[in-house]
């Protein structure tokens, strides 16, 4: 009996486990790795990254998929950054632009990252195109759509930069100082799990998401809107990538069109390991934390004790493909 429930437990907390399991065998390897710089920096890392993959995580549960999302975290990177420049920077994007408030950039970026969404949702809903084939479609247009953008006069392509201190505070800026400053990004990116959190586990709309992805045509027998549901869940994913580019901007302290190059592949793979079923119908805020921060301690921890970057891609293609193996396995178990 205590095997069993031992077992049990393994199973439904491996994601942490492992997470722990990572932090302990890089920190015996090189103590220096425990501290709170280290832990401030993974969170920083892990800011934008956990917004897209929460994103993701809305599509997955209803059992498709998005290749879109890195594409949109670009365009609204670049948007947001074209516009929030110092008004004495040379090479600024809008050179006769007046100084705008600041949240009139972000809420367009957003808004942008929204409409994109919902063009998805439309296609995937209404159309009946498969969600991978309609969002690859739609991530090579906005990709063309950035990129045309990105060149217009006087810009020509190149990167932007010389962006205004009260935009990139928010990238960069944190309470308090020293060593245990609280980073405002991070602080955003909490904020925004526990509103997710909400969503899945305590609207109406969460329980038509799960309800959707366990079983597409029992929930329209039950009278849920099947269509309107998804063009909801395909918009918020949308708006959750243009906040997402919008603080990568700020981050980072500028933009250019190959911002989020392949961000949704690591979305996708981070919400896989936290859980989100890849069948549909399944996946948590947490777990999705849990993926999020496992692949930045890979990342971060195996630089910090000098593995090399081809190390790290098949450390974290084996942990992917375990990953999806464990998740068949253990929800055809239940079945």
């Amino acid at each position: 009996m205590n095997i069993k429930k031992t077992q049990s437990f393994i199973t439904e907390n491996a994601i942490y486990i492992v997470l722990v399991v990572l932090v302990i065998a890089i920190a015996v390897y090189d103590p220096n790795f425990i501290g709170f710089n280290t832990l401030r920096d993974i969170l920083i890392q892990s800011s934008t990254r956990v917004i897209i993959a929460l994103g993701v995580a809305f599509i997955l549960i209803t059992g498709g998929t998005d290749l879109s999302a890195g594409r949109m975290v670009g365009l609204t990177a670049v948007i947001s950054a074209s516009m929030l420049q110092d008004p004495d920077y040379a090479r600024r994007f809008f050179p006769d632009l007046p100084q705008l408030s600041l949240f009139i950039p972000i809420l367009i970026a957003i808004f942008v990252g929204v409409i994109f969404g919902m063009i998805n949702g439309v296609i995937v809903s209404k159309f009946k195109v498969p969600p991978f084939i309609a969002t690859l479609g739609t991530m090579v247009a906005i990709y063309g759509i950035n990129s045309l953008y990105f060149d217009t006069e006087p810009n020509n392509s190149q990167p932007i930069g010389g962006l205004r201190d009260d935009f990139t505070t928010l990238g960069s800026g944190s309470f308090g100082k020293g060593d245990l400053s609280l980073p405002y990004i991070v602080i955003f990116a909490v904020a925004i799990c526990f509103i997710v959190w909400v969503m899945f586990n305590k609207t109406r709309l969460g329980k038509n998401m799960y309800a959707i992805g366990g079983n597409m045509q029992a929930a329209k027998v039950s009278g849920i809107n099947v269509i309107l549901t998804l063009i909801i869940i395909y918009s918020i994913a949308g708006a959750l990538y243009g906040t997402a580019g919008v603080l990568e901007a700020a981050r980072t302290g500028g933009a250019t069109n190959n911002y989020g190059n392949m961000y949704e592949l690591d979305a996708i793979a981070a919400c896989v390991v936290g859980g989100v079923s890849t069948t549909g119908g399944i996946g948590t805020v947490p777990g999705v934390m849990a993926g999020v921060l496992i692949f930045t301690v890979i990342n971060y921890g195996l630089t910090f004790i000098g593995v090399g970057p081809y190390w790290q891609q098949i450390i974290k293609g084996a942990i992917i493909v375990t990953a999806v193996a464990f998740d068949m396995r253990k929800y055809a178990a239940k079945r």
